[in-house]
């Protein structure tokens, strides 16, 4: 009984294969990389960041979403502050300003002059709201004093606009004159829903930086500026949600449904339920009532065998595939526990595909290939941490060693996350209190990567090695990728030959980082 045990069979991963080139009629830079993170969330890089505490927070979120591809904001926080994270990626890119500071129409010089320097601002829109502000009797009340000044909401009809260039002149000189005195009357202002280049032009063409965005009855909606508009031109493979904004996700606890349904609200385009073994079943159970909660998708993860995800793709909108093999991950080891994740992976797409859940692949990918090979055994798109945990968006301290620098890169669950953080419980673990942090049984180790440049330049390549994978395949786009890559077992002596030998590396190539 216990020998049958042991007729089992082979697990594969990454370093034991490779692709084998197929007849192509298809160049690189012609391929189409577009996949899905889940159902309803699309990709323009089959790329995502792990939601890890020294990868994922919004500054790698807004350069990922920059690129194509999607950040999720780790867990290893309070509520407030992931909630706040989600907020800056949403407002990073925001074209309509709508908390507008606005003045009325009987607003003094002087008061204006103060707001101007206290909000960092060179003109404000007048509007006519019935608060009107606080007006001192005497100039002289003013000298050296910051008037209090309340920050209204764009919610009053537009009568004109004031700048620093309108008052400069009269400011000493006759500080309690009334705004609407020496503002602009004569406006150049934009209708809600105007194309960005149709607005683009009007400020071109009337010399303005900043365009006023009013409603049919004339009330003031927000602003829009040129600049905005230019940085946005910057990134045209950004994934935007319907307002424009760019798109984020978020990790949750596998319980912590309050915290899931206030990231829904924030804005986060994506949940990940963020577990370590999705096939318990509790979790399972938690993440029905999550999904029941929330508008966003929901993708549930991880796990690494069709059982699995059998119990999985009922409900949810997409599938995170992975236990242990992170390089920063112990799991097999510590526990004796997990699946080579290249079998994972295709295990999972088998029964996924049959209920177009898309798949993600998190972990394990060393280099631009496996990507490749991920993308080959069905993968949708690939979670991936160590490959971009040395970038400056990356959150991790910054630090040199031997005169080269390197950039911190912990597991979640190493001894510094789980008694440091809110996430312990990834690893159905607990945070005790007091001594309790000396009684986790790690599943990852702390260390620091070399450093990699930005998230543009390192995304830059793996794109490119994926691309010129799908080159040598045949595929134009991913779903060919799927159906028409095919693989070859290698040896020792097959993967060795793979790599530079035989040669000092004098020169390191931005794709193939020189181990030391």
């Amino acid at each position: 009984m216990f020998v049958d045990k042991l007729n089992v069979p082979s697990g594969i991963t990454f370093d034991d294969v490779l692709l084998l080139p197929c007849k192509s009629n298809v160049e690189p830079d012609q391929v189409d990389v577009t996949s899905r993170m889940s159902k309803n969330v699309s990709l323009n890089i089959p790329i995502v960041s792990a939601a890890m505490d020294t990868v994922t927070e919004a500054d790698m979120a807004i350069a990922m979403a920059h690129e194509g591809g999607i950040g999720v904001i780790h867990r290893n926080m309070s509520r407030e502050r992931q909630v706040n994270e989600i907020r800056e990626v949403k407002r990073a890119d925001e074209l309509l300003v709508r908390d507008v500071v606005t003045i009325a129409p009987n607003t003094s010089v002087q008061a204006v002059w103060h707001l101007m320097t206290k909000e960092k601002v060179s003109g404000i829109p007048v509007v006519g709201i019935s608060k009107r502000l606080p007006t001192p009797s005497k100039s002289s009340d003013l000298v050296g004093v910051e008037v209090p000044l309340p920050k209204e909401l764009s919610d009053g009809k537009l009568i004109g606009i004031v700048s620093r260039r309108d008052i400069r002149p009269i400011v000493e000189s006759n500080p309690t004159k009334k705004v609407e005195k020496v503002m602009t009357k004569d406006l150049i202002t934009g209708h809600e829903g105007i194309p960005l280049d149709d607005a683009l032009e009007r400020m071109y063409e009337h010399k303005i930086e900043r365009l006023p965005i009013v409603d049919k009855k004339g009330n003031l909606k927000g602003m829009i500026s040129m600049q905005d508009i230019l940085h946005r031109h910057q990134h045209p493979r950004a994934i935007r949600d319907e307002e424009g904004r760019l798109m984020v996700a978020a990790a949750v606890g596998p319980f912590d449904v309050e915290r899931a349904v206030a990231l829904d609200a924030a804005g986060a385009d994506v949940l990940v339920v963020d577990c370590a073994h999705a096939h318990n079943m509790n979790v399972v159970n938690s993440a029905k009532v999550i999904k029941k909660k929330v508008g966003a998708d929901v993708v549930v993860g991880n796990i690494a065998t069709a059982e699995a995800a059998e119990e999985l793709v009922g409900f949810v909108d997409g599938i995170k595939v992975g236990v242990g093999p992170g390089s920063i991950c112990t799991t097999r080891i510590v526990t004796g526990v997990g699946v080579p994740q290249l079998t994972a992976i295709a295990s999972v797409v088998d029964v996924a595909r049959k209920h177009k859940v898309p798949v993600i692949a998190d972990g394990g990918m060393k280099y631009s290939g496996d990507i490749a090979k991920a993308i080959a055994v069905g993968a949708n798109s690939v979670m991936v941490g160590n490959l971009i945990a040395g970038t400056d968006e990356a959150p991790g301290r910054t630090m040199t060693i031997k005169g080269r620098r390197y950039k911190q890169y912990r597991g979640m669950g190493s001894l510094g996350a789980m008694s440091g953080g809110e996430s312990s419980d990834r690893y159905f673990q607990e945070k005790r209190g007091g001594l309790g942090s000396t009684k986790f049984v790690p599943e990852g180790v702390e260390g620091a990567i070399p450093y990699s440049g930005t998230v543009k330049d390192v995304t830059h390549q793996l794109v490119g090695g994926l691309k010129s994978a799908m080159g040598y395949i045949g595929a134009q786009n991913i779903g060919e990728m799927h159906k028409k890559a095919r693989f070859i077992k290698i040896t020792p002596s097959g993967y060795k030959e793979g790599h530079p030998h035989d040669v000092l590396i004098t020169d390191e190539a931005p794709n193939y980082p020189i181990d030391e």
